[in-house]
């Protein structure tokens, strides 16, 4: 009896901890893969600007966006992100701005600036799609980001090929260690958000 007491909840915990370790080498995998192809648009998901200027993070993803339209994979940049209190621009048009000093006539960029997440990236971006009659969609951002990701567009009905950028800013091991820790809690939340929103 005292056996199963103490191997009941060590095998909960063992339980436990497979999971998650399975989840990180998921999102940690997924990350390395480009399934880039040819596609209506690419969406870069945001991530934040300081006044006029992009972060360094949203930068590179920017980048390998402007990367992937230069080499006609889609012939549309869908740059993403809304205003934060106090901040003048929002985040799409400072990204427009970059991505035209970067050679892209505005004509192949559409931004949305209602959005303060990943998840309302993909609504607002997959609303701009819908009103222009584009069916498809690379979506960038960084590695370890873009497991969560593609499952959001999934379910804001975004038929997507996920596209990581080479360039993260994300380069010492601490700093990927805490991304990737932070990615399988919220992509570990998000999976049961999802279940439930099905049950209610």
């Amino acid at each position: 009896m005292l056996k199963k007491i103490i191997l009941t909840p060590l095998l909960i915990i063992l339980i436990l901890v497979g999971y998650v370790g399975a989840n990180a080498f998921s999102i940690w995998y997924y990350g390395s893969q480009d399934y880039a192809k040819k596609a209506d648009v690419i969406i870069v998901l945001g991530a934040s600007v300081a006044y006029r200027r992009v972060s360094p993070v949203y930068r590179e993803r920017i980048n390998h966006g402007i990367d992937l339209l230069n080499k006609g994979y889609a012939s549309k940049l869908v740059l993403t992100g809304g205003k934060i209190a106090g901040q003048q621009y929002s985040d799409a048009s400072v990204a427009r701005a970059y991505a035209i000093s970067k050679g892209v006539s505005a004509s192949s960029i559409l931004i949305e600036e209602k959005s303060r997440e990943t998840s309302e990236n993909l609504k607002y971006a997959k609303a701009l799609m819908d009103e222009y009659g584009y069916k498809t969609a690379i979506i960038v951002s960084d590695p370890l980001h873009m497991k969560r990701a593609m499952l959001m567009a999934k379910d804001e009905g975004i038929d997507g090929y996920s596209s990581p950028t080479p360039t993260s800013m994300y380069k010492s091991a601490k700093s990927r260690r805490t991304f990737l820790e932070k990615e399988v809690f919220n992509y570990i939340g998000y999976k049961f958000y999802r279940i439930y929103k099905r049950i209610v």
